[in-house]
């Protein structure tokens, strides 16, 4: 029996991974991406100045991971824009957001039920691209280990990579929320991911490649819709990273700890009343002064 159990999820994940993502994924996955891009402070008015602008963001949101991934593989970054099905895809969904009447179908995607329903939708999709990513890589360079994450990286995080060029289109400049320094959970997901395929696709890790897409993309899936659902920005591996990081990189406290000690030490050393204030040569002077007429009276 359990043998049986075991055949038919090899097969459930068989099928899953066959499972085309065009267009009902990719629709999905360019709702959220548009609703995201709405979001942003300043983004309808946006739209309403430079509809251009505001539909060049909507296209970064949308194929960003595509245009990363074919820099770093030396192919021209406006290849997918080929795909003519995609693009207007993308195109009907950002006016519909951004210009429907009434917002009516803005509201209809951002009502909650029906956005976590996206919202998993397009963690199926955003897997489907790491995978991929790493397998065009891998096809390309293969023992380049290094140049398969990074492609599986962008490709599973490249919108968020490229957040600084995207401000620059809406007219605004925010180096302090780079995504290297400052990792949202989708990016450092696809990190994990992407390290997780590629050691898949060398054979250093026995597990075949439908069910790691299978399993992975449930754990994408738990994580992203229970955070949306909740308002969450806590991210789940905050516990095993709180745990590895001080043994292998150090704690950031150590610093700070010694800095401390010395505010404390100095606040011990100031709790005794300070002396009086030495009085000002003007002071010595007038004292002096009166002392002498004093003596003469």
């Amino acid at each position: 029996m359990e043998l049986a159990g075991v055949l038919q999820l090899g097969e459930l994940a068989a099928a899953f991974a066959a499972l085309p993502v065009f267009p009902l994924f990719d629709t999905a996955y360019f709702i959220v991406s548009v609703l995201y891009l709405k979001y942003e402070p300043g983004a309808v008015e946006m739209s309403r100045k430079s509809p251009f602008a505001s539909w060049l963001c909507a296209m970064l949101h949308c194929f960003g991971s595509y245009i990363l991934a074919d820099l770093l593989l030396g192919e021209s970054p406006i290849d997918y824009f080929s795909n003519n099905s995609s693009v207007i895809l993308a195109t009907a969904v950002w006016y519909l957001i951004f210009f429907c009447p009434m917002n009516l179908f803005y509201k209809c995607v951002s009502f909650l039920p029906m956005k976590l329903i996206f919202v998993a939708m397009k963690e199926v999709v955003r897997v489907r691209k790491i995978a991929a990513g790493v397998h065009h890589a891998h096809h390309r360079y293969h023992h380049g280990w290094f140049i398969m994450m990074a492609t599986g990286w962008v490709k599973g995080s490249g919108v968020a990579l490229m957040s600084n060029f995207e401000q620059l289109l809406r007219g605004v400049w925010k180096p302090e929320k780079n995504e290297i320094l400052h990792m949202s959970f989708p990016t450092k997901a696809s990190l994990y991911g992407t390290i997780l395929f590629t050691l898949q696709q060398t054979r250093w890790l026995p597990v075949s490649e439908a069910n790691l897409i299978f399993f992975f993309t449930m754990f994408m899936i738990v994580c992203k819709v229970f955070m949306t659902a909740t308002h969450s920005h806590a991210s789940p591996f905050a516990p095993v990273e709180s745990f590895i990081c001080p043994v292998f990189f150090g704690s950031v406290s150590s610093g700070h700890t010694s800095h401390h000690h010395d505010q404390h030490g100095a606040s011990h050393e100031v709790s005794h009343p300070p002396p009086p204030p030495a009085k000002s040569k003007e002071e010595l002077n007038e004292g002096t002064r009166k002392r002498k007429a004093k003596k003469a009276e």
